[in-house]
């Protein structure tokens, strides 16, 4: 049964059954008639969109078994059903079990195209609302928000499920624009401490001599300026987390007062001899190599060995070519409908061009590239401009093509090779082969 909108007629009387069809065609709502239950379960899958009519006395499985059956796969499918003479009362216990109405025979046509057009709309806005929760549940999901079918974004996303709910400091890595920061949110939505504060801090944003202040805060008067308390940031994010961007960037001297902080579990404000116990979680995000800095005496090797108890690493975009296009479509979505456009259709040029580009600024400049394109204006500001290496970036782009049409067909089948193939129209021995090529699952 297709999964639009339809009326599945349940009745044994054939010449019943014909005059039920012709007044729903008549009014140009979709039907299909069966004379069983049992074929009538056969015919609604999960994804049956429409409603059923049922008479109540059929051979084999009766109208009311049917309506039972039927309301424990899905309960919000209206069911209507074709009552005799005498079968009022049975009709309303029906009811209460869940049966959108019932007719009484003999019913005319209008009475008929009445009843299923009202449980057509019911079912309509149902399956709406269904619709939007699933949207906001995967919105809010890890693969709704780390985005991307590549090996390493799927690692990513088990890694962040392995450890968001540990107490361990994190230390993620990656160039400028990866989504440190929007993988360190992840990290406290799905952990025990999403009710409390999330705290950021750019290392880098701020002037050395007002960082301390910043971080630990401080007392009224202790400095000039200082004309009252101050809470900081590392208290202020007391039973959450506190995430510290660009953390290469922190001066030394400070670099051992956090230290302390995160052995100790305490901290003093500027100006007060008190001690303060605080519990937070740290995240901190480097673009540099910590390792190699702390070697070089750049970096506290003791705070590093402190901050990266787990590290995750994000690729560049340039090395996962697959999740551009996933990326792109999902920004432009969201620009369109932030902008008040209606999401322009993707010509071939463009698509060349975002899958040959190196993408200096990462997922961050695929956005703002998202942006424009959703405003109308040119995705790359010289035509066919693709930047880097084009002859091997147009191999790389083929095959990232390719992974992700294979990867969007065997989704679509539930891994199943045969119907992926024919949907394809490759060889199912062919595909098998790129499946291996590629490690998609299936």
């Amino acid at each position: 049964m297709n999964n639009d909108l339809s009326v599945l007629i349940v009745e044994d009387d054939p010449h019943v059954l014909l005059g039920c069809q012709q007044a729903l065609t008549l009014e140009d709502i979709p039907c299909i008639g069966v004379g069983s239950a049992e074929e009538a379960l056969e015919r609604v899958g999960d994804n049956f969109a429409g409603i059923v009519v049922s008479d109540i006395r059929l051979p084999g499985i009766d109208g009311l078994e049917l309506l039972t059956r039927l309301k424990a796969r899905d309960r919000s499918l209206p069911v209507v059903l074709i009552t005799g003479h005498g079968d009022i009362s049975m009709a309303v216990g029906a009811m209460q079990k869940g049966a959108y109405d019932f007719m009484e025979k003999p019913f005319s046509p209008e009475r008929l195209v009445d009843v299923a057009r009202r449980a057509l709309e019911q079912r309509s806005l149902a399956r709406e609302v269904s619709s939007l929760r699933r949207q906001l549940a995967e919105r809010d999901s890890l693969e709704g928000r780390i985005i991307g079918r590549s090996p390493a974004m799927q690692n990513l996303r088990e890694l962040i499920a392995n450890v968001a709910d540990t107490s361990a400091n994190v230390l993620i890595e990656g160039e400028t624009g990866t989504g440190k920061e929007l993988v360190a949110r992840c990290l406290h939505d799905f952990s025990r401490r999403h009710t409390k504060q999330f705290v950021a801090l750019n290392c880098g944003g701020l002037p050395e001599n007002l960082f301390e202040s910043e971080i630990f805060g401080h007392e009224a008067n202790a400095f000039t300026g200082a004309g009252k308390r101050r809470i900081g940031k590392i208290e202020h994010a007391d039973g959450g987390t506190l995430f510290l961007d660009e953390v290469e960037s922190m001066p030394l001297p400070l670099q051992i007062k956090l230290l302390r902080v995160l052995q100790e579990r305490t901290l003093e404000r500027l100006g007060s001899n008190q001690s303060v116990a605080v519990d937070c979680r740290v995240i901190a995000a480097t673009k540099s190599d910590l390792d190699e800095s702390s070697k070089a005496g750049e970096f506290r090797s003791d705070l590093y060995y402190r901050l990266n108890v787990v590290t995750l690493e994000l690729p560049p975009l340039r090395e996962r070519r697959e999740d551009i296009l996933q990326l792109f479509e999902h920004f432009l979505q969201q620009s369109s409908l932030r902008f008040d456009r209606t999401v322009p259709e993707l010509d071939n040029q463009t698509v060349s061009n975002l899958m040959s580009h190196d993408w200096p600024g990462n997922v961050r400049e695929l956005r703002n590239v998202a942006e424009r394109f959703a405003l109308g204006l040119p995705a790359f500001k010289k035509p066919g401009a693709g930047g880097g290496n084009q002859g091997l970036a147009f191999a790389e782009a083929v095959e990232a093509f390719e992974r992700n049409l294979l990867s969007d067909a065997l989704q679509r089948s539930g891994g199943n090779l045969t119907q992926a193939s024919q949907e394809l129209g490759m060889a199912k021995t062919t595909l098998f082969d790129k499946v291996k090529k590629y490690g998609l699952s299936h």
